[in-house]
């Protein structure tokens, strides 16, 4: 009995010796979190109920010349349904009702709705999926439906609401305006004028300092390190809404018509640089019909030039005084050989003997070829180097990425060939860019000032101008005076009498060059050999005001219309012809007595109409997008728009009393 005692003793305190180890432990714990560890775990404490959210700042609006919408940031609603929050009775009372509401509202028939709200019910189904990428107007509306209008809790609607940015003006002009979004990696990726520009377009997102008070809900604290957004500036571009119209719809006519690849069309201001309109149409597959701005091909795509180079030619010769305009040549049947390497013309059998400036009217190779050749293959760096110094050596330094590299050969670098300053001559072994073409006819139809072209005028926040971008001149003066008259001429001569006859027209004046080029000649023994056809000159011929150029890759072929003139040429033509013939308000119309087609002459008379009665808002329903937001902001209105098309609703009813600033939502179809 007292052994047994004994080993009892010896467990108790065996026991009591675990206990005061196990005490000592959580002692060492205890004393360890508050004094060593304490400070890691009050913070842990605190992130996890009180935390920084982001105030994500409003970004600003691109704007057009003329004061219309490019880009602009729109509310987009999610809607769902927590089917357990609205209490039986209301649910029972309004079900039918909402189904109903939410029918008329998106489309489908009350029953669906009915029974999916039902089942959610049923199934205790907090988060149902109602309607997506609903617009303002469309949001205001549900939230006034039946059992949504008890509020979150009471009628359980959940509004999801996500920014998105919007074009009102639709596809044009879309790869110049550009983007910024996440690529799959989840990094920030853009281009164009939204990506070029975003450190003035995204404005600062503020924060604001939130304690968690129930689950998945947080309540503001001050703090006094709270900061406000700071919303994002405008952006004024120099695009003109009617000239980027006119040159967007010109440049697909005739991309369908021909079926070709690819195109660009450029108009520029000639005094200023400024960028009136800028369209870049392509095919996503070979096999599509359907043209879409995905690449920027007056920025990027640097090929052989052909014809339109010839320009270059002429500059050289007749400032280096090496020949003059009435010099003749020999065309030669319309062959010439250059060690084994055949000089063409387009015309069979030549042009006989003619001169200079008749060779560049008529676009012979022969003729601009020898007058090259002749007066610098002894010293082919004088040409190369009169390139050089006009800027067409290196890219034009524009805001955007992927400006494409223009390659000049020079003489002594291992691509430089016996065959490298004839070739050169007539547009081939050299590589620019749309718009270092344009850049250059521009300077001859600024009287030799070269001027870089422009896409953006100011910055602006509301009233206030942030930052103006002023003209900015490469080059003051790429030749003489008295050069730049013979080119003028040389380059109407093209449009009256030459390649570019077929353009010409009485009641306006244009001049420029065409250009038909080939491309991958030398690829799979010529099997991938394709044309090049483009139109650059400027209008009027006499005081130009605008310059333009028209790229058109891979026409086809058939029938032999694959030429400058035939492809290129009539979109330069129409541009011209749009802008002097209808825009409104202009003398060229009385004198030309130009008939306005029905859509304009509708406009014409409704805006005259709006601006008579200009106390009040107009109705705009049925008007396209673009002619609705430059009629409003006209009047001194805000004009938001949702979607593409004609307009189908107007957020402020018709014959209401107009308010200047007064804000409009305009909803397309």
């Amino acid at each position: 009995m007292a052994v047994e005692d004994k080993h009892i003793s010896y467990r108790i305190y065996l026991v009591a010796f675990c206990l005061f180890l196990m005490a000592l432990a959580i002692t060492f714990k205890l004393t360890k979190i508050q004094w060593v560890e304490g400070d890691h775990y009050r913070k842990l404490a605190k992130e996890r109920t009180v935390k920084n959210f982001v105030i994500p700042a409003n970004k600003g609006n691109i704007y057009s010349a003329d004061g219309s919408l490019l880009a602009t940031s729109i509310p987009n609603y999610n809607i769902r349904f927590d089917a357990v929050a609205p209490k039986s009775e209301d649910f029972e009372t309004n079900v039918k009702p909402l189904a109903d509401s939410l029918s008329v509202l998106l489309g489908k028939s009350s029953g669906f709705y009915l029974n999916q709200l039902k089942s959610a019910r049923a199934n205790k189904n907090r988060y149902l999926l109602i309607a997506k990428k609903l617009s303002y107007t469309q949001y205001v509306k549900i939230k006034s439906f039946p059992l949504f209008n008890l509020g979150a809790n009471k009628g359980g609607m959940i509004t999801e609401q996500k920014t998105v940015r919007e074009h009102p003006i639709g596809k044009i002009a879309e790869r110049t305006i550009g983007y910024e979004r996440e690529d799959e990696n989840g990094k920030l990726v853009g281009k164009g004028i939204e990506w070029s520009f975003r450190k003035y377009l995204n404005g600062k997102d503020g924060k604001v300092l939130k304690q968690k008070i129930a689950k998945g809900q947080w309540k503001p604290i001050r703090d006094v390190n709270e900061v406000d957004p700071q919303d994002g500036y405008d952006v004024i571009s120099t695009i003109d809404v009617y000239i980027q119209d006119i040159a967007h719809h010109a440049l697909l006519k005739q991309l369908q018509e021909y079926k070709a690849d690819h195109g660009c069309v450029v108009v520029m201001e000639t005094k200023t640089g400024k960028i009136r309109a800028i369209s870049n149409l392509g095919k996503l597959k070979e096999s599509d019909s359907t043209y879409f701005e995905t690449t920027n091909y007056a920025v990027a795509e640097s090929h052989e030039p052909g014809s339109t180079f010839k320009l270059v030619d002429m500059i050289a010769l007749l400032d280096d005084q090496k020949v003059d305009t009435s010099k003749v040549y020999n065309t030669f049947g319309g062959v010439i050989d250059y060690r084994g390497k055949k000089v063409r013309d387009s015309h069979e059998g030549g042009y006989g003997s003619i001169s200079l400036g008749r060779g560049f009217e008529v676009s012979s190779n022969t003729v601009l070829v020898q007058a090259v050749y002749e007066n610098y293959k002894n010293n082919p760096k004088e040409f190369v180097d009169r390139i050089d110094r006009m800027g067409l050596n290196k890219p034009l330094g524009l805001p955007f990425q992927g400006e494409g590299k223009p390659y000049i050969p020079q003489p002594g670098d291992k691509h430089w060939s016996a065959i490298s300053l004839p070739w050169m001559a007539f547009g081939y072994g050299v590589s620019v860019t749309p718009l270092q073409t344009l850049t250059l006819y521009n300077a001859v139809a600024n009287n030799g000032e070269m001027v870089k072209p422009q896409f953006v005028s100011e910055i602006k926040e509301w009233n206030r101008t942030i930052k103006k971008y002023n003209k900015e001149v490469i080059n003051p003066r790429i030749c003489a005076p008295e050069t730049i008259k013979k080119l003028k001429a040389v380059l109407t001569n093209v449009v009256k009498r030459g390649t570019g006859s077929k353009l010409y027209s009485k009641d306006f004046s244009m001049a420029g060059k065409t250009g038909t080029a080939q491309a991958n000649y030398g690829k799979n023994g010529g099997s991938e050999k394709h044309y090049i056809s483009s139109f650059v000159g400027f209008f009027p011929a006499e005081n130009p005001k605008y310059s333009c150029i028209v790229v058109v890759h891979k026409p086809n072929t058939f029938g032999n219309n694959y030429y400058g003139a035939d492809v290129a040429g009539p979109v330069f033509k129409r541009v011209a012809q749009k802008i002097f013939t209808d825009a409104p308000s202009t003398n060229e119309i009385k004198n030309l007595n130009k008939k306005i087609g029905k859509q304009e002459k509708a406009y014409a008379e409704f805006e005259a109409k709006a601006n008579s009665e200009s106390k009040v808002v107009p109705n705009v329903k049925g008007m396209s997008g673009m002619d609705a937001v430059a009629l409003l902001e006209n009047m001194k209105m805000k004009v938001k728009v949702i979607g593409f098309g004609k307009v189908k609703r107007q957020s402020i009813q018709p014959g209401s009393a107009l308010t200047k600033n007064q804000i409009i939502i305009l909803e397309l179809s």
